[in-house]
């Protein structure tokens, strides 16, 4: 059996700030609560946990356009799993990000839910701060990131 597990924040800055952080693959580390580290292969999202375990994430969607990025989830405890993150426009200063999962077996996407909902608290302080180690990251080029990220894994 699957479900399905919805959430989302008002951020207090322009869409297109959010949506610079929320389609770097390379950085989800300094967002999302309990990643240690991930590597970026230009497809392939790897992520390693807190527990040591790694999870590769194949990034499916990445339109500017519709600023909606999606990742599955390979392998691990899922049998299937899809994230949908969108940013929506909500005014000149402000935007609306939606972070969703579903996942089978159910369990996953309720253990998701509340990372997914921490990371969202996290993406927002950092934001709204205008300061904080995701938008550190994100002023360095994603090669360079990747780079630095795989060197400090060895």
């Amino acid at each position: 059996m699957r479900a399905s597990v919805r959430h989302h924040t008002e951020i207090a800055v322009p869409a297109d700030a959010a949506w610079a952080v929320v389609t770097r693959a390379d950085v989800l580390q300094h967002w999302f609560p309990g990643l240690t580290s991930v590597t970026w292969d230009g497809e392939v999202r790897t992520v390693t946990t807190g527990t040591g375990l790694s999870l590769g994430e194949r990034v499916i969607t990445d339109d500017a356009l519709a600023r909606r990025f999606q990742y599955r989830i390979e392998g691990g405890f899922f049998r299937e799993h899809l994230a949908t993150v969108d940013v929506f426009e909500l005014g000149s200063d402000r935007c609306l990000v939606s972070y969703a999962s579903d996942a089978d077996p159910a369990t996953m996407a309720i253990v998701l839910g509340g990372a997914m909902q921490a990371a969202l608290a996290s993406l927002q302080q950092q934001l709204e701060a205008g300061e904080g180690p995701v938008l550190d990251a994100i002023a360095v080029p994603a090669v360079l990131v990747a780079a630095t990220t795989e060197e400090a894994a060895s």
